[in-house]
């Protein structure tokens, strides 16, 4: 058993999806191991993610400014020696963490396995199989460092009262929520929006649809989502990450693609069906927690070629919508099944 009163530092500066897949891994962490301290060295943008952890501090990194190039990581680290960090648990493991990495002073630097052989066979074509998770692979680098973790019972924060202002945006709608989250870093992973409005045509009519994305492309088209069908509001632009964090606390279910939303909404303990397109599960992506069944794939007879890449950055141009080989219906009623 590592001695008490040690002050660890973790890792992991970017994407949102992988930030929020921190979480549930850090709750075990303080849960299991209460004595601990913790920082979490990440974009000051993603510092909502971590309220309400036990023990757990967010030191934000400013790498396009302050922290920027050699001499910026070599200044961050004078502050972060100052904290007297024990070990460092490298969640991210790319140049700019193997840099810091020899500016940092403590007993041990464990960076993560992304197991970037077996997830390059995967998407060659060479091996079809569950890869271990994302969150398992955090889960190892703190075992290394001698903390053992269990994932398997999770605990959650509970849902958060809503404000006055989140109150008025979504209005007393007494249905229960779904939340759609129907954009994606790229293309390929993207249902087509012809048919998720047909997806939102059918729930709006039982349910209240309350649809999340940014920037004005994004918020334009949720924006024509919200004025074409009833009980459908779009909160894209109009609140912050931490109002965003709390309106999803409250929903029934959250539909997204294999993007962030998804993990945000598993690291608060809500239900999330996913849509894969040319990226697939067993990468190890899927959000938190979740029933195999909970993610609705492309056809593989009609594609055989998914996963074409593990980040849904490469695919043939003929594969662009091989997430519509998944029907409307589907969606439809799998969501259903789980409210």
């Amino acid at each position: 058993m590592p001695k008490p009163e040690k002050h660890i530092l973790v890792l992991r500066l970017s994407a949102m999806g992988d930030v929020a897949m921190v979480v549930p891994v850090l709750r075990a962490l303080t849960n299991q191991y209460p004595e601990l301290k913790v920082t979490v060295l990440t974009r000051t943008f993603f510092k909502p993610f971590f309220r309400g952890l036990k023990n757990i501090e967010v030191f934000p990194a400013d790498t396009k400014g302050e922290h920027k190039g050699v001499y910026g990581l070599y200044k961050l680290s004078r502050h972060l020696n100052k904290k007297r960090f024990y070990v460092a648990a490298d969640l991210h493991n790319v140049l700019r963490t193997k840099l810091l990495k020899k500016f940092l002073r403590c007993k041990r630097f464990i960076s993560i396995d992304k197991g970037r052989k077996e997830k390059k066979l995967l998407t060659s074509g060479e091996l079809f199989k569950q890869l271990k998770t994302t969150h398992q692979r955090y889960a190892d680098v703190f075992e290394a460092l001698g903390y053992k973790l269990d994932l398997s019972k999770p605990n959650f924060p509970k849902k958060v009262v809503l404000n006055s202002k989140l109150q008025s945006l979504i209005g007393n709608n007494k249905k229960p929520c779904i939340g759609i989250a129907p954009f994606a870093a790229h293309e390929g992973k993207m249902y087509s929006l012809t048919l998720m409005k047909q997806v939102i045509e059918e729930l709006s009519k039982n349910y209240q649809i309350i649809l999340f994305g940014g920037g004005k492309y994004e918020s334009d088209i949720l924006k024509g989502f919200e004025d074409s069908f009833d009980n459908t509001i779009s909160l894209a632009g109009k609140i912050s990450l931490d109002e965003e964090m709390d309106v999803i606390s409250n929903l029934e279910v959250m539909v997204s693609m294999d993007s962030g939303n998804g993990h945000i909404a598993a690291m608060l303990g809500v239900k999330v069906i996913t849509v894969w397109g040319v990226t697939h599960p067993f990468a190890g992506f899927a959000p938190f927690n979740q029933p195999e069944d909970y993610a609705l794939v492309a056809d593989r007879n009609k594609f055989p070629l998914i996963p074409t890449s593990v980040y849904g950055n490469k695919y043939p141009e003929s594969y662009r919508e091989a997430a519509a080989s998944i029907s409307p219906g589907t969606i439809v009623s799998k969501i259903k099944s789980v409210i």
